[in-house]
C-alpha cells in the first residue's frame, strides 16, 4: 500500500508514517528541498531507508504542491491514501502565512491528489473550525461553526470547506483537538496551547512554596489530547472500509476546565494549586460594553500586555480561556470500539508532559542565561567590593569578563583587591570612597562617568548593620542617621547620578541588597531596617517611573550572611548562615532575570504573615527578640566573653534560618 503525505516531517506526521511503515507501506512525504535532509534525520529515526520513504520534492503553496510534472505522473494510480497534515498549527503567526498555507495549500494538496488519483484524502483539520461555536458541536456539524473572527479558527474553517465542496476524490476529515506531547514520552516539538501557560506555573513555583494555596481562573473546557492518541486514531479510521465523507472528531470525549488544567500541571511541576478559582460568569451582571471599555483602557492594556509578555504567551491565547464549545465524538467512539485506543486522563501522563517542556522546550534553555553572557563587556559597579557579598560578587563578575569598577572606603584594601582581580586577567577601576559622604558620592559618579560613559549595572552593596534594642538606644540618636547616611542616601546618591546616562541610553539595572529583616520587621534592627526599607521603597518608585525606560531594579532581602558586618556579634558564629559566595550566586541571578525581588521563602512568607496576620508575626518576632540577648557591646559591657547558646536557641534559629535575631 502506498500512502503520500503533506507535513511528514512535521510533528503529527512523523508519529503517522511511523504507523504506517509498520503496516509495511511505502510512504512518499513531501518535503521542500531544503529541507530533504531533515528527512534522512528522521529516516533513522523509523529505521528505514529511501526504498520505502521516498522524498518528492515541492512546495506546499506552489500549483500541483510544485512537484514536477515526471514525479506527479509516476504517482498517477499508486497512492491508496493522500494524507494533507500541513498547515499553520500556531495561534501567534500572521494572517497571511496561515492563508497561504491552510487555505491555498489546501487547494494545492486537492489539485495534486486528483492528479494522482489518490484512493482516499485524508484531510486533518482541527476543531478549530467550529469558531467559537456555543454548546455542543458534533461530527455532521459545519456550516453552524460561529464567531470564525481569529486567523487560525477562520483559515481552518474555510480550508475544510475547500475539502468539502471541491474534492474530486474519496475524503474523510479529522478534527483532532489541542494536540500536545506523547503521553508515554512526552515528546513535543513546540510551546503551543497549554504549554503557554508552564512558564507562568514555573515562576509560581519559584516565588511560593507548594502547600500555599493561590487564587485563579476557572475558564471554559480546553479539548487536550496527546500526539499517540490522535496518530493511533487517525491510523485505524483511514485504514477502515466505508467512512468515506465522514468527519471525525479525535478528541476527549470528557475535557477538563482550564483552571483544572492548570492544577493539573501544577501539580506535576511541583508548583502551588489554584485553591479558589474564579468563574468569569460572576461578572456577567455587568454590560459587555462596560468590560471592553475597561480591557480598552491604556493602563489596562498595558499592564496585561507586560504581563502577558513576561509570561511568554502571546495575546490572542488569551481569547480562548473562556472557549465555549464542546465536543461530541459519537463516530469516532463507533468506530475506535473495541481497539482499545482511547485518550488517556490528563493526570495520568501530565508529569511526562512537563517533565519533557522543562528539559526541552523551556524557553529559557535557549537564552544566554549565564552571568558571562549578560556582562561580558559591560560596565559594572560595585560598591563596598573589599569585603564580605561585595568581594564575592565583584570576583564573580570579575570572572565573567565585565569591565568592573569597585568602590570602597579603605584605599589600600580597595588596590590589594583589585590587583588579586585583575590576577584573574579581569578588567578592574578601583575607586575610593566613603559612600556616606554625599560629596564623595559626586565625585567617584564623575569620575566613573568620565572614564567609562555610563554604566550598565550599580550594584548598592556597601552598608552599615546596628543590632541594639530599642531600650539601648534612647540617646543613641546617631545609630538612626548613619545607617540612612549609607544605606539610604549614599545609595539613592549614587543611584541618581548614574540615571541619567541610564535613561537617555534606555538601558540600565541597580541591584539593592537589601536585607530579610525588611519583610520580618527584624527586633533589634530597627535603625538597619529602616534604612534598608526606605531604599527598598525610593526603588519601588522609581521603577514605576522608569517602567517603560528599561531601566530596572532588583531588590534582594538578603538573610543572614557570614561576613565582617555581623562579626561583632558572636552568637551569629552558632546559627546557620549564608557564605558570601552563596550570597553572590542571588546578586549574579539578580543581574541575569533581573527580577523585581530576590528573597528567601521563609522571608516572604513573613512579609504574607503580617500582611493577613500581623499579630501573629509580631509575636513570632517577639518571641525570638526575648530568646536572643543583645551583645556585650550594644549593653555597654566590656565583657569579652562569647555567649554561650542554648539548644533552644540554635533549634529556633534553625527553624527561622536567616531571620536576624
Amino acid at each position: 500500500m502506498d500512502y503520500f503525505l503533506t507535513g511528514g516531517t512535521g510533528f503529527i506526521g512523523r508519529f503517522l508514517i511511523d504507523k504506517l511503515l509498520k503496516r509495511g507501506g511505502t510512504v512518499h512525504v513531501l518535503v521542500r528541498k531544503e529541507s530533504v535532509e531533515k528527512l534522512n534525520v528522521l529516516r533513522e529515526r523509523w529505521g528505514d531507508n529511501e526504498s520505502r520513504v521516498k522524498a518528492v520534492v515541492g512546495d506546499l503553496t506552489q500549483p500541483n504542491l510544485g512537484i514536477d510534472s515526471a514525479v506527479l505522473g509516476g504517482l498517477k494510480g499508486k497512492v491508496d491514501h493522500f494524507f494533507h497534515l500541513a498547515a499553520v498549527y500556531d495561534m501567534g503567526a500572521d494572517e497571511a502565512s496561515q492563508i497561504a498555507t491552510n487555505i491555498d495549500g489546501t487547494q494545492q494538496a486537492l489539485n495534486a491528489a486528483e492528479a494522482m488519483s489518490a484512493g482516499c484524502f485524508h484531510h486533518v483539520s482541527s476543531i478549530a473550525a467550529a469558531g467559537m461555536f456555543k454548546g455542543t458541536f458534533r461530527e455532521d456539524m459545519f456550516e453552524e461553526a460561529e464567531k470564525l473572527n481569529h486567523p487560525y479558527l477562520r483559515t481552518k474553517h474555510d480550508s475544510e470547506k475547500l475539502v468539502r465542496d471541491a474534492c474530486k476524490v474519496p475524503f474523510r476529515i479529522y478534527r483532532p483537538g489541542m494536540v500536545i506531547g506523547h503521553s508515554k514520552t512526552g515528546e513535543m516539538d513546540k510551546v503551543d496551547g497549554p504549554y503557554y501557560f508552564f512558564k507562568m506555573i514555573q515562576k509560581i513555583r519559584g516565588a511560593l512554596p507548594q502547600w500555599m494555596p493561590t487564587i485563579g481562573i476557572e475558564g471554559g473546557r480546553l479539548n487536550i489530547v496527546p500526539v499517540d492518541f490522535v496518530v493511533n486514531a487517525l491510523d485505524h479510521i483511514a485504514h477502515v472500509e466505508g467512512e468515506d465523507g465522514n468527519c471525525f472528531h479525535l478528541v476527549d470525549s470528557d475535557p477538563y476546565k482550564v483552571g483544572e488544567i492548570l492544577n493539573i500541571f501544577s501539580e506535576a511541576g511541583h508548583a502551588p494549586r489554584m485553591a479558589m478559582r474564579i468563574d468569569n460568569r460572576m461578572f456577567g451582571f455587568i454590560p459587555p460594553f462596560i468590560r471592553q471599555s475597561l480591557k480598552n483602557l491604556p493602563p489596562v492594556k498595558r499592564l496585561t500586555s507586560a504581563v502577558l509578555d513576561d509570561m511568554g504567551i502571546p495575546p490572542s491565547v488569551m481569547s480562548f480561556i473562556n472557549y465555549p464549545t464542546r465536543f461530541d465524538a459519537r463516530e469516532t467512539e463507533r468506530v475506535l470500539q473495541g481497539t482499545g485506543i482511547e485518550v488517556p486522563r490528563l493526570p495520568d501522563y501530565s508529569p511526562v508532559i512537563w517533565d519533557y517542556w522543562e528539559r526541552h522546550l523551556d524557553p529559557d534553555l535557549f537564552k544566554d542565561r549565564t552571568l558571562r553572557g549578560t556582562v561580558e563587556g559591560r560596565v559594572c559597579v560595585v560598591t563596598g567590593a573589599t569585603s564580605g557579598i561585595g568581594l564575592a560578587t565583584a570576583q564573580k563578575l570579575a570572572d565573567a569578563g565585565a569591565i568592573l569598577v569597585i568602590g570602597a572606603r579603605k584605599p589600600e584594601r580597595l588596590h590589594e583587591v583589585a590587583a588579586e582581580l585583575e590576577s584573574r586577567g579581569a578588567s578592574v577601576h578601583p575607586y575610593q570612597c566613603d559612600f556616606s559622604d554625599m560629596e564623595e558620592c559626586d565625585r567617584f559618579v564623575h569620575t566613573v562617568l568620565d572614564n567609562h560613559g555610563h554604566v550598565d549595572v550599580l550594584v548598592n552593596n556597601a552598608g552599615r548593620s546596628i543590632r541594639r534594642s530599642l531600650d539601648l538606644a534612647f540617646d543613641r540618636f546617631h545609630d538612626f542617621e548613619r545607617t540612612m547616611q549609607l544605606n539610604y542616601f549614599g545609595s539613592v546618591r549614587l543611584i541618581m547620578g548614574f540615571a541619567p546616562a541610564m535613561l537617555e541610553r534606555r538601558r540600565g539595572h541597580v541591584v539593592n541588597i537589601s536585607s530579610i529583616g525588611v519583610l520580618t520587621n527584624a527586633p533589634r534592627f530597627s535603625a538597619y531596617v529602616a534604612s534598608k526599607s526606605a531604599l527598598d521603597a525610593f526603588s519601588r518608585c522609581a521603577a514605576a517611573e522608569w517602567s517603560d525606560r528599561n531601566v530596572t531594579f532588583t531588590t534582594i532581602n538578603m538573610p543572614l550572611v557570614k561576613t565582617p558586618m555581623i562579626a561583632p556579634t558572636k552568637i551569629y558564629d552558632s546559627v546557620p548562615t549564608l557564605t558570601p559566595e552563596e550570597a553572590a550566586d542571588m546578586v549574579a541571578e539578580a543581574i541575569i532575570y533581573r527580577p523585581k525581588r530576590i528573597a528567601t521563602r521563609l522571608g516572604t512568607f513573613a512579609q504574607v504573615l503580617h500582611a493577613i496576620a500581623p499579630k501573629l508575626g509580631e509575636i513570632v518576632m517577639n518571641s525570638g527578640y526575648r530568646m536572643f540577648p543583645d551583645t556585650a557591646a550594644a549593653s555597654g559591657s566590656k565583657s569579652g566573653e562569647k555567649p554561650k547558646v542554648s539548644s533552644e536557641q540554635v533549634a529556633f534559629a534553625a527553624i527561622m534560618r536567616g531571620i536576624y535575631w
